[in-house]
């Protein structure tokens, strides 16, 4: 059997069991046909594979909550303790939060809303755009949702609340502007979060070394040590994840060992009663005696779950089990006995609060805890330049971030990624809030803004999933808005009080980086709308062509343009100044879905452009926010082989649709048989043409046009307007990586289209 014999039949029994009606096939406004569609085969990881990734994780994920017991209770208490009964109120205090926060929500809650494996605000995002048309940008298609990574496990129930919602969703343009602007804002949250966690965590390390060598070690030289430890830790992320977690998980391991001992040690030693400050009256207790003081003191508790976004953040780089089994099994038990140890401490050692931690130490394990814990407060910045990474991916995917290079640093776990622009302007501002603030005091108090406002946000965002999505019992959602909503909103209040202290560094940081992230989305939306509104129809091509006096050319022609729904303007400004075209020509539309990946089988989407004899093709390759980009196969390759196969596919289809509406069923079946024989040879020789058409333009050689539009405020547009377009986007374009940079388009084959935009 030849090999064209055994394509065909391989497409006979894709369409087999297809029932055909006479009338031509249904046609979507966008692509007609996937290139082909294999089901996705989703494989568990062993556990082997869990097992290292849970090990990994702790190096990576919880530095940041891990290291609070160095410093939390001198920040509940920055003046003393009055009371012995305060340091029960504050211990239950601090283990209800860690419990209901980190734990609870977190870790049995939040991580099951994750998209595909992916973490983060945006990854909450894009689950509500997927389930509700909620998105800006129009370039939905009904074949997204073919795709098997696209589908949600939704419930079976249909309910009238979660319909109800979606259609008020919908319908206003408030509401998604809102949701688009809060996830900007938390998103710059969680960064601005990633700047000042470095900060923190190596001045106090510098501050230990000052402790043990006061003469020597001055403040100004404390402080360059510190801006030399940042530099070198930002420098050691171009090895990725996977390298950085091998390295820091031994180190965090054995911290989480110390700490937990010495947590036992004290308990044993000086209160094994202190288990009792477990019953919330002493948080009752707490407030009647101490009133505004109490709910003041709840923004050092706060400094007890830091790093708790982190642990949603990055669990692209890990897995869901992997984050739950560390959690559960090294992080929250070592958290927990390590704050009954130091309370345990200070009922006998009041007056030691200030460095709880370090006078709980017994001196035998002084100096080797002092070194581990120098190294875990370094490590502590990676969990938050970890997830930084990842929603930094995720924005720029969605067209809410400028462009930049993002680099995959593992083979085998998808997520694992690092962004040389985004590690050199944190490690930048890393130094600058160093040498400005030089100390850990006058920076914590801007440190719980940014953990709990975002903390608040992926709530309200949990809400929607709970109701949209999953479909959960309202009684449920209730009670969580009820218990962690308002458990947070108190933190929130409490946190604001200290706006002026310091409070708005990272709020000033997010505003200028939502700035930032805004006027590009914005612009990319009405570069968009632009080109939908001056498309050229694919019916009109043909004539846009014959208006000029084109000569044909051999090779295989890319052009490349955002615009999914039709042809976009600048094809039709070429043609009027070089009217010379390829003897194939696919117009590429690298388009991002709202989900994590998309599987290669899955990614190609093709039209073609009549008349056919011009050899004009719309091509759709779709992304997910974490799909690489440049995969080993070269993207021409693959497609000019999903092409091949896309025009073996559809004429297939022509080929059944003829035959269900033959002449007549009251014919004679030698009829038929002639007339089927007619049709296939008629197919087949059209489709070996074009397939030969297809591979010696592909051997000829690929061109890549790539449009290059300068956008410019249109006449009459108000200051506002020209500023933002005019200077600040242009602005960001030019000192930005250029398209042809992010998707590695070869220089030598590649052709740039220039062409004005008046916006």
């Amino acid at each position: 059997m030849s090999g064209n014999e055994q394509n065909q039949d391989i497409l006979q029994q894709q369409l087999k069991g297809k029932k055909l009606s006479g009338k031509t096939l249904k046609r979507h406004d966008s692509l007609e046909l996937e290139s082909s569609k294999v089901p996705e085969v989703k494989k568990a990881l062993e556990w082997s594979v869990i097992l290292k990734l849970a090990f990994q994780s702790i190096g990576v994920v919880y530095g940041d909550i891990g290291t609070s017991p160095l410093f939390v209770f001198a920040t509940v208490f920055p003046n003393g303790v009055k009371l012995e009964e305060d340091i029960l109120g504050a211990l239950s205090l601090i283990f209800y939060t860690i419990t209901l926060i980190p734990l609870i929500k977190y870790v049995f809650i939040v991580l099951r809303a994750n998209d595909n494996g992916d973490g983060g605000t945006f990854a909450l995002y894009s689950l509500i755009c997927r389930i509700s048309k909620v998105g800006l940008i129009p370039s939905q298609q009904p074949e997204d949702k073919d795709v098997s990574t696209f589908k949600l496990d939704l419930p079976d129930r249909p309910t009238r609340r979660a319909s109800k919602l979606k259609s008020k969703l919908e319908s206003s343009n408030f509401a998604k502007f809102f949701m688009l602007i809060a996830t900007m804002l938390g998103t710059s949250m969680v960064i601005g979060d990633g700047i000042l966690t470095p900060c923190i965590a190596v001045l106090s390390a510098v501050g230990g070394l000052k402790a043990a060598a006061p003469s020597v070690l001055t403040e100004e030289r404390l402080i360059w040590i510190a801006v030399a430890i940042l530099i070198l830790l930002f420098m050691f992320q171009r090895f990725g994840t996977e390298n950085v977690g091998n390295t820091f998980a031994s180190v965090l391991s054995l911290w989480f060992i110390f700490i937990a001992g010495i947590g036992i040690y004290n308990i044993v030693k000086y209160d094994p009663t202190i288990i009792r400050a477990l019953n919330p009256k002493y948080i009752i207790d707490y407030f009647k005696r101490n009133k505004k003081n109490a709910w003041i003191s709840l923004g050092g508790v706060v400094m007890s779950i830091t790093g708790g976004e982190a642990l949603f953040a990055d669990v692209g780089h890990f897995s869901v089990l992997s984050i739950q089994i560390s959690m559960c099994c090294v992080t929250y038990p070592a958290l927990i006995l390590a704050y009954l140890g130091q309370a345990a401490f200070l009922m006998k050692n009041i007056d030691d609060v200030a460095d709880t931690f370090y006078k709980s130490i017994p001196h035998s394990l002084y100096w080797p805890v002092f070194i581990v814990a120098v190294l875990a407060a370094i490590i502590a910045s990676q969990a938050l330049i970890s997830g930084t990474f990842s929603i930094i991916q995720q924005s720029l995917a969605l067209g809410c971030f400028p462009r930049v290079k993002v680099v995959h640093t593992s083979t085998k776990h998808h997520g694992q990624v690092y962004i040389p622009e985004i590690n050199n302007l944190l490690m930048l501002s890393c130094v600058i809030v160093t040498l400005t603030f030089r100390t850990t005091e006058k920076i914590s108090n801007a440190y719980g803004i940014a953990v709990v406002f975002v903390m608040v946000l992926t709530s309200c965002f949990l809400v929607l999933v709970m109701i949209m999505i999953w479909k959960t019992n309202i009684l449920f959602v209730i009670i969580y808005v009820l218990i962690i909503g308002t458990v947070e909103l108190i933190y929130l209040s409490s946190v604001l009080y200290k706006f002026d202290q310091g409070g708005y560094l990272p709020l000033a940081f997010s505003m200028f980086l939502m700035f930032i992230m805004y006027v590009w989305n914005y612009v990319y939306r009405k570069k968009y709308h632009f080109e939908l509104e001056h498309k050229i129809s694919p019916l009109k091509v043909k004539e846009a062509v014959d208006e000029t006096n084109y000569h044909r050319l051999p090779g295989l022609a890319i052009f490349y343009t955002e615009l999914v729904h039709g042809i976009p303007p600048i094809f039709k400004h070429y043609m009027e100044n070089v009217p010379v075209l390829h003897s194939v020509l696919v117009f590429v539309s690298v388009k991002s879905l709202p989900i994590s990946k998309v599987p290669v089988e899955e990614r190609f989407l093709f039209r073609r452009v009549k008349p056919y004899d011009l050899y004009v093709f719309q091509c759709v390759v779709r992304y997910g926010y974490n799909d690489v980009h440049n995969e080993e196969e070269s993207f021409e390759r693959l497609l000019a082989e999903r092409l091949k196969e896309y025009i073996r596919y559809d004429s297939m289809l022509s080929m059944n649709a003829a035959k269900s509406s033959r002449v007549s069923t009251e014919q004679s079946s030698n009829m038929e048989l002639e007339i089927d024989c007619d049709i296939q040879e008629d197919v087949t020789f059209s489709r070996e043409r074009d397939i030969e058409v297809v591979e010696r333009a592909y051997s000829v050689g690929v061109v890549h046009f790539v449009g290059e539009q300068d956008v410019i405020a249109g006449k009459g547009s108000g200051i506002a307007k020209r500023v933002v377009i005019n200077y600040v986007y242009n602005f960001l374009k030019r000192n930005l990586r250029q398209s042809s940079k992010v998707f590695d388009i070869p220089h030598k084959r590649m052709l740039k289209v220039g062409m004005i935009y008046e916006l």
